[in-house]
């Protein structure tokens, strides 16, 4: 694995920097700022998501042949850090980053075809149907029925913890075509319009109060067989391959050290003119230095994975321990940024962040006014937000069952 930066690398750091200069507007800096989630709100991200897609910066990670970039692990890599500097905001990852990969690998020529293209363009907006009110981290349990109806599917069940389904106009989802002695078989990977009749979408507030996750209920909804992807009752194998994707498909490490450095940046400015440290803020940078060591580490194996991605494969399981390490880490930033910022962090104030949606219920002061100072508005809902982090993509539990069976051999 070559990393080190060339003169290619190097002029394309100046080109990345110089289109973020000139196509970051300072709107959408604010909304980069101001995220609670790794979600952002669908409007501005959008936004972003046209002005990549005429540069053709939209999916680095596809090949080139379906509208990617074809850039090297390292252009890819310079990408991820000069984005999460500037504060550009995130893409929603249930299309591009994960149907996306799952197209061109398992999809059949005509989906990859018309799906893809709207993809990049934002024309089709993507939510995920996975789990369900018995099925979370034993996925395989999953119930909701798909039965054959000649060149259809009639489908009935209920998704959980959906995000943006509310916002999304299709879904891809696991579905029960046949029940099978082996849980894992009989499941397949279905396509759905959301708008086609019997899809009901239901909000579920977060701990924040914000409308990010849904159920999905599904009555009597006929879905062409051509939405299938992969074969029939094989949907399993197509979900873990989405899955390694959903879990270690992209790079955490460049925008966890952007927060590690704006903690450290609370720190400073919280202790105000002291000039001795005491033991708490001692206790404090110790912390601080053991995060910016894990956030090392997992650069490390990013880069290979990313390496590997490069040339074809996909992630495998280690995409398990990059899942583990940077929501537990993730995890542990909000516990440091609730520390720096003490009681400023009480206030909810959802018009002052921005969030993955909107705050039912909360009617915002005629003045706009927030209180305390403006790097403590994210710090309470994001920490509320990454409660969620070790148990979606599948909680980090399983991950390490996964780790210890695929690398460890136990």
């Amino acid at each position: 694995m070559e990393l080190t930066w060339s003169d290619d690398d190097l002029r394309f750091q100046d080109e990345v920097r110089a289109f973020l200069d000139a196509e970051l507007t300072d709107d959408l800096r604010k909304v980069g700022r101001g995220l609670t989630s790794v979600y952002g709100p669908y409007e501005p991200c959008m936004v972003w998501q046209r002005i990549l897609h005429r540069k053709g910066w939209v999916a680095p990670a596809w090949p080139l042949e379906y509208g990617g970039c074809a850039w090297s692990v390292m252009q890819r890599y310079i990408w991820a850090s000069e984005s999460a500097r500037a504060g550009a905001p995130p893409l929603s990852p249930m299309g591009i980053g994960m149907c996306g990969p799952v197209l061109i690998g398992h999809g059949t020529p005509e989906q990859k075809a018309h799906y893809l293209p709207r993809m990049l363009s934002g024309e089709d907006f993507w939510c995920q149907g996975y789990s369900e009110p018995g099925s979370g981290s034993d996925l395989a349990s999953l119930a909701m029925s798909a039965r054959d109806d000649g060149d259809h599917f009639v489908c009935n069940g209920h998704k959980i913890w959906t995000t943006h389904a509310n916002l999304a106009n299709w879904i891809f989802c696991l579905v029960r075509t046949s029940t099978e002695r082996i849980r894992q078989l009989g499941i397949t990977f279905l396509l759905i319009d959301m708008t086609t009749p019997g899809v009901e979408v239901k909000p579920i507030l977060s701990l924040s109060g914000e409308h990010i996750q849904n159920e999905v209920f599904f009555t009597d909804v006929r879905v062409p067989k051509a939405n299938v992807v992969g074969r029939i009752g094989d949907g399993w194998t197509v979900a873990k391959y989405l899955m390694e994707f959903e879990r270690g498909g992209g790079v955490s490490a460049p925008g966890l050290k952007v927060r590690l450095g704006k903690i450290a940046a609370i720190a400073e400015a919280e202790r105000g003119h002291a000039n001795a440290l005491s033991d708490a803020d001692r206790a404090f940078q110790r912390q601080l230095a053991a995060a910016a060591i894990e956030i090392e580490a997992l650069e490390a194996v990013e880069l290979r994975v990313m390496s590997g991605l490069s040339n074809g494969q996909a992630p495998g399981p280690e995409s398990s321990m990059m899942k583990t390490v940077a929501t537990e880490v993730s995890q542990r930033l909000t516990e440091l940024a609730l520390d720096a910022v003490g009681a400023y962090a009480w206030p909810q104030q959802p018009h002052a962040v921005f969030a993955g949606g909107p705050s039912p219920g909360f009617t915002p002061p005629a003045d706009g006014y927030a209180a305390g100072p403006a790097y403590s508005w994210t710090v309470m809902p994001k920490h509320l937000n990454d409660r969620a982090g070790s148990i979606y993509a599948g909680a980090n539990e399983i991950q390490r069952n996964i780790m210890a069976k695929a690398i460890l051999g136990l």
